[in-house]
């Protein structure tokens, strides 16, 4: 009997060994997926892809894209001690050293070794300036190829300091080989560095690989998400012995209902509005000899009659026009600026002054705004120095939103050390939603909150998708936020935003984090709550503190007592798309794309 026991034991002890091995060596090749990006110093699977012998060597490929610093296939080329032939042969290029498209990808092969248990494509390069970081190499030179702690922890040698010019770095790039794959048609796992815009479908259209080839390539569930700035590998087949991107236009423009901005019309064919684009230029340029030519004449007429200057002024008792200029010693002359941004009007520091008597505390509204009161119109007014002016004048002449706080005009201070100058903006009636949420007579009801979070979250997707180049505000708070007469949301100080082509998705999930925050913050009325940031105070979420009352009992109290009457389901749904915004890893929370697709359905 036990002798029995012992050798069934044995038996299964053996064949579960057996599907153990076999398991393993059939998920060698498969890879799972980092969702961390390339500047995270987060160690998962996926951050580096692993091999179990010497043997697993294999020639494969990986995608670049050009770039400012990188724009030809010769330059290309010698970043990855390529010749320049064979990189042109694998891509159907013939020149070496035409220029090509930003953001063009290129096929790089490359030998994919297994080392110390690790898949790596070795290179080396060396620090060109002092600029230059791990960080900058790995996530911006080699665009995610390795994460920028790999490059740094390879770089011992370094110590804790960055690279200095002249070292040479060692640069294990990501790569996987495919001997082991399920299905042995496929010869390839190529390594893409995933962008902005990439989804299944793009890819699927780029390169032709199928659905759940993909899936088990990098260990991905059928219910997945991918993200920007994180690698993925493409399973792919030695079709005719060679390997191709095709290309694949971008996404069409969202639909217009979700960008209220100010209307443009066009009548007629294509062919007319072809030529109105081409016609736009000429235009323009003769439209500006005139305004200059104007500027002058008015001028000239200045010096022999005032009155005709005043002739100009609109009989509105309340326009914000005033016929004084400012100091003719400034180099971005008034009359210049007129004609090219959009009739900015122009004031004299004595205005300004006058407004906000004298920058007095009581007017002060933040750090350097302040309130004031301009032909019976209140306004805000910025002081920033004067090389910062011209940089926010062009960026308001490029944004067209109506839930973006209007820019009305300038003055160029004169006189001081330091040369200030002075922004005047529009100042919605209601004020601040900071200070609206603080009134304790406030009649921000629940519909006028979902309405200003829907107004935002717009704003937010125009200047991240609609706008070129795309920004990043990377300020939004309550305090940023203003509430109109009629009761809508507008974002003020966009004059802060940020546009960095290399980390554009980064910073734009800086501004979904403090999306989120507002989020609650319209939800509770609340900055804080129980001592904690407000961004802390949702865990009722996950039944913390619910004492058997559940998540609904929590919110309740979460939410703001001056609001008597609001739909539950929708502040639950608001709450849960908050704690998203909120996440610490900026990769998992989600796209001002996915958050309209949520508001849009309730607004």
């Amino acid at each position: 009997m036990g002798t029995s026991f012992l050798l069934i034991y044995n038996k299964i002890k053996i064949l579960l060994w057996f599907i153990a091995w076999t398991s393993l060596n059939s998920c060698n090749s498969q890879q799972p997926y980092d969702i961390s990006n390339c500047y995270s110093s987060q160690t998962s699977p996926g951050s580096r892809y692993t091999c179990n012998s010497t043997h697993d060597t294999c020639k494969t490929f990986l995608v670049y894209r050009s770039n400012h610093n990188f724009q030809t296939i010769s330059q290309i080329s010698n970043l990855f001690n390529k010749t320049t032939n064979e990189v042109l042969h694998i891509n159907n290029l013939t020149s070496s050293s035409q220029i090509l498209k930003q953001g063009k990808e290129v096929l790089i092969p490359i030998e994919c070794t297994c080392s110390g248990q690790l898949y790596q494509a070795k290179l080396t390069y060396k620090v060109l300036d002092n600029t230059q970081t791990f960080s900058s190499i790995a996530c911006e030179v080699f665009e995610g190829l390795l994460k920028y702690f790999t490059l740094s922890n390879e770089n011992q040698s370094q110590g804790n300091n960055e690279p200095k010019v002249g070292d040479e770095l060692y640069v294990p790039l990501r790569c996987a080989c495919s001997q082991n794959f399920s299905k042995s048609v496929i010869k390839y796992f190529v390594t893409y560095p995933l962008i902005e815009g990439d989804t299944f479908d793009k890819l699927m259209k780029k390169f032709g690989f199928s659905l759940e080839d993909f899936f088990e390539a990098n260990q991905l569930q059928t219910y997945s998400s991918i993200f920007p700035m994180t690698v993925v590998l493409i399973p792919l087949q030695n079709e005719n012995g060679s390997i191709k991107i095709l290309d694949v236009p971008d996404s069409p423009s969202p639909p217009p209902d979700f960008l209220p901005i100010n209307p443009f019309e066009t009548q007629g064919s294509s062919t007319q509005a072809s030529n109105l684009y081409i016609a736009g230029p000429i235009i323009g340029f003769f439209l500006f000899i005139t305004l200059v030519a104007s500027g002058f004449y008015m001028k000239k007429l200045k010096q022999t009659d005032v009155a005709i200057v005043d002739s100009f002024n609109p009989t509105n008792s309340t326009t914000l026009w005033s016929p004084i200029r400012t100091s003719t010693t400034s180099c971005l002359s008034p009359d210049f600026l007129v004609g090219l941004k959009y009739c900015l009007l122009n004031y004299h520091i004595e205005e300004i002054e006058k407004a906000t008597k004298f920058f007095s505390d009581v007017n002060k509204i933040g750090e350097v705004v302040y309130k004031g009161l301009i032909n019976d119109i209140e306004v805000m007014i910025k002081r920033l120095r004067f090389e910062e002016t011209s940089e926010v004048i062009d960026l308001h002449s490029r944004i067209n939103h109506v839930n973006i706080v209007n820019l009305i005009g300038v003055c160029y201070g004169e006189g001081d050390l330091v040369s200030w100058s002075y922004l005047v903006f529009e100042l919605p009636k209601n004020g601040c939603l900071r200070d609206c949420l603080l009134d304790p007579c406030n009649t921000l009801d629940w519909y006028r909150r979902t309405q200003i979070v829907f107004d935002i979250a717009t704003c937010l997707y125009y200047l991240h998708y609609c706008s070129f180049p795309s920004y990043a505000h990377m300020n939004v708070n309550s305090r940023n936020i203003f509430v109109t007469e009629n009761w809508r949301g507008k974002l003020a100080d966009v004059g802060g935003v940020s546009n960095n082509v290399l980390h554009g998705s980064v910073s734009q999930k800086v501004d979904i984090f403090a999306f989120g925050v507002v989020l609650l913050e319209l939800i509770s009325g609340r900055e804080k709550c129980e001592g904690k940031l407000i961004k802390d105070c949702v865990g009722f979420l996950m039944g913390e503190g619910s004492e058997g009352g559940g998540c609904f009992e929590g919110l309740r109290s979460f939410v703001d007592p001056n609001l008597k009457d609001y739909s539950l389901p929708e502040a639950l749904c608001l709450c849960f798309l908050a704690k998203d915004c909120l996440k610490d890893d900026p990769m998992l929370r989600p796209t001002m794309d996915d958050i309209m697709k949520v508001l849009a359905k309730m607004v």
